[in-house]
């Protein structure tokens, strides 16, 4: 009668294929960690009124919305959110800015250069921003489209 080694096809396949999984595993999230892009507002210049905007929160809520839509403005204006609101409008309208929203504005490239990073496709879209380094913020949440900026808090809680 022969006897069954102790390290067998099986034990080793089973070990070479966890071992598989767990690297996948690693890299899929390292793949989905790097889909988030970085903002530095050293390089992209953007004004609120007719001051540059300087950063100096930890987080920021960024909303890319139009202001072609007024209830958008009101709605925004009206949000309850744990973090400041930044709000890009498309149109470039200046706003009056308030104590939890700061309207921001910019020249067309760099409008272009933010709409092409953060690959926007509809208005309104959301997204938590988080400071990295100094003027350097990193995406901290998936970009969320909207179809009013009604649909904000509702949405921003699953960010």
């Amino acid at each position: 009668m022969a006897k069954k080694s102790l390290f067998s096809v099986t034990t080793i396949f089973a070990s070479f294929f966890g071992a598989a999984m767990i690297a996948g595993a690693f890299a899929y999230f390292n793949y989905k960690f790097s889909e988030y892009k970085f903002i530095n507002f050293r390089d992209w210049v953007f004004y609120s009124k007719t001051d540059i905007f300087k950063p100096k929160d930890d987080k920021y809520i960024l909303v890319f919305y139009s202001s072609k839509m007024e209830a958008n403005l009101d709605e925004l204006v009206k949000a309850k959110t744990p973090y400041h609101i930044l709000a890009i409008d498309y149109y470039q309208k200046n706003a009056k800015s308030t104590p939890n929203v700061t309207f921001l504005r910019s020249g067309t490239n760099t409008t272009l250069k933010f709409i092409q990073r953060f690959n926007i496709y509809k208005a309104p879209s959301i997204f938590i921003i988080k400071k990295s380094k100094e003027n350097l913020y990193k995406q901290d949440s998936m970009i969320r489209e909207l179809d009013t900026i009604k649909d904000f808090n509702n949405n921003f809680k699953s960010l």
